[in-house]
């Protein structure tokens, strides 16, 4: 549910929004099913969701939260967003995660999956390919996923 500190942006994306309330960065996030039009920057309906069938978008850099504003600020140290915005998906780069479904049967070299039967994870199989493991699973349970999406 969360992600270390060794990544490589390669490409991300800033144009979707996310509205469910305490998901930690470091998930598989998907299509929300209505797509915005054109550029879709600022258009509400561009949402994603944590899926198992809907096509993968990247993983979530962000924590989304939903706090009272009036009372307290997001954490940007921590990366926060607030519920219902904007959220950073990585397409093109590696992370290190620990949604992962199967991980102990985790290698590296394996294609990387968006997981059939638990939303937002990563799985050593399936049929919709996100990357590939770079490393097996350490001991904390985190692997380092490479993340290629078109």
């Amino acid at each position: 549910m969360a992600l270390k500190s060794d990544r490589y942006e390669l490409q991300t994306d800033i144009s979707f929004f996310y509205n469910d309330a305490a998901t930690t960065r470091g998930c598989l996030v998907a299509h929300g099913g209505t797509a915005g039009t054109g550029a879709a920057m600022d258009q509400g309906a561009n949402l994603c969701v944590k899926s198992t069938t809907a096509a993968p978008l990247g993983i979530l850099l962000n924590d989304v939260v939903d706090k009272d504003l009036t009372r307290t600020h997001l954490n940007q140290y921590k990366d926060e967003v607030q519920k219902g915005g904007k959220v950073t998906i990585l397409r093109k780069g590696y992370v290190l995660t620990n949604d992962i479904t199967d991980s102990s049967s985790v290698a590296a070299g394996d294609s990387a999956y968006q997981c059939e039967t638990t939303a937002g994870n990563v799985a050593s199989s399936g049929t919709k390919v996100v990357g590939v493991f770079l490393s097996a699973e350490d001991a904390d349970g985190y692997a380092k996923v490479e993340v290629n999406l078109p």
